[in-house]
């Protein structure tokens, strides 16, 4: 029998699978679920709809804590912000805390002043499949002595211990300005995008590598590429959410030359591209329904993984993930093998990737600014548990706007659901995080 020859496509597409292969994560800061052109033609985003259309699209993923400090601890770590020890962003602090308070907080939680070095990060799990890995921006997880190259990365660009810039011309930061020479005209996305062009154009023979772009955009202050604006406001934007557009462009171009540069150096069939936000945007959020907060337009967030040669690539996934999933999905795909940590709660999304369904569990949020506290999802059903008592009850699936509270017509699925959201707040909770009067 003659033996069959495979389409070139796929004898590629299983040559990459063979190898381990190379990460780039492009990480946004508070950019919108809505916020992208394959959802909203307000923005154009022609590089970030391609990658949606080459990748699979996780249409329901969600960050354990809505806000930026937590959303990262838990994306780097694989477990939920609030077993790390953040409810909260960690604020400037000349002192160095290493738990912070806030005084209008109800729940009069502590929080961290920076990620500890005992955590174990995906970064420092990759060193130990040989990669070389590369940060590129915003931390905002500790000063210096807690900076990326001391949590597994080899090299880090852009970064310092701000929660947003300045500006992004310059000055870009008041203090510790990562590019204190640069240029007026130069903008602060394209110049982190050029570090991260300059290690694949120069450092990718460092293989395999982990390269991980973290933004400061598209955090305020709403500061658009000048180049751009005028296209948004002839559509008949307001000024600042023109600006705020044109820097969800820049973002976009730079997805796109990061692609290019990945293209033209030959690895575009070894390379896995994760595109994904920390929480939601500072505007409308339509058709979700809030900022940072627990409802769906802080909480949900956009998630697209291109894994070239797995099967289910081109197509949406819309059951619930979480962030802290991409933890064990990238140690699979570098190890080969399924991801054993025990300290995580993420679980690998590599079924999915291969066309499969993921079985059904509870997804838990949590915050520690306001009187709303915590939420549990469970498939389309979700809770949403205030300090004061109040509770709220939504079918995703049939109400994505989160616009009528069913608290009274399913008492059975509030009372089960409440019981393993306040169990697990029990279990997941840092005893250091609670003083005297602590509420969870």
């Amino acid at each position: 029998m003659k033996r069959k020859l495979l389409p070139l496509f796929l004898l590629s597409s299983s040559i990459a699978a063979a190898q381990q292969p190379n990460i780039v994560m492009l990480f946004v800061d508070d950019l919108g679920w809505s916020d992208l052109g394959y959802q909203n033609s307000e923005f154009e985003t022609p590089n970030i709809d391609k990658l949606k259309h080459d990748g699979l699209y996780f249409s329901r993923t969600y960050v354990s804590t809505a806000t930026s400090s937590p959303s990262r601890a838990s994306l780097l770590t694989g477990k939920e912000a609030l077993r790390c020890g953040f409810v909260r962003h960690i604020y400037d602090n000349p002192d160095r805390e290493e738990f912070q308070t806030m005084a209008k907080d109800p729940g009069h939680m502590k929080s961290r002043g920076w990620l500890p070095l005992d955590e174990i990060t995906y970064a420092e799990r990759l060193k130990e499949f040989g990669y070389y890995n590369y940060f590129v921006g915003k931390w905002h997880l500790g000063h210096e002595p807690y900076y990326p190259i001391h949590q597994g990365f080899d090299a880090m660009y852009g970064t310092c211990e701000h929660g947003h810039p300045n500006s992004y011309y310059q000055p870009f930061f008041k203090t510790e300005n990562p590019f204190p020479d640069t240029s007026n005209s130069e903008y602060l996305t394209d110049k982190l995008t050029e570090g991260a062009v300059g290690f694949i154009e120069h450092c990718a023979d460092k293989q395999p590598f982990l390269l991980n772009v973290w933004y400061y955009a598209v955090h305020d202050p709403h500061i658009g590429r000048k180049d751009l604006i005028n296209k948004y406001l002839r559509k008949g934007m307001a000024r600042k959410r023109a600006e705020y557009a044109a820097m969800v462009e820049a973002v976009d171009i730079s997805v796109g030359r990061i692609r290019d540069a990945i293209q033209q150096k030959g690895l575009a069939g070894n390379t896995v591209f994760i595109f994904l936000s920390d929480q939601g945007g500072d505007f409308s959020n339509a058709p979700l329904r809030g900022g940072d907060t627990l409802a769906e337009g802080g909480s949900r967030v956009p998630l697209i993984i291109y894994v070239p040669g797995m099967e289910a690539m081109g197509q949406s996934y819309d059951a619930p993930v979480q962030t802290i999933d991409l933890y064990p999905t990238m140690v699979e795909l570098a190890s080969k093998k399924k991801c054993s940590d025990k300290q995580i709660n993420g679980i690998s999304l590599i079924p999915v990737l291969k066309g499969k369904k993921l079985k059904k569990r509870d997804l838990f949020l949590h915050r520690s600014y306001e009187d709303q506290n915590a939420a549990i999802i469970d498939g389309d059903w979700k809770l949403i548990k205030y300090r004061s008592g109040k509770l709220q009850l939504y079918n995703i699936k049939n109400d994505i706007g989160e616009t009528t509270n069913l608290i009274t017509v399913y008492p059975r699925i509030v009372k089960r659901m409440l019981l393993r959201l306040e169990d697990w707040q029990e279990r997941a909770t840092p005893r250091e995080l609670l003083s005297s009067n602590c509420d969870l």
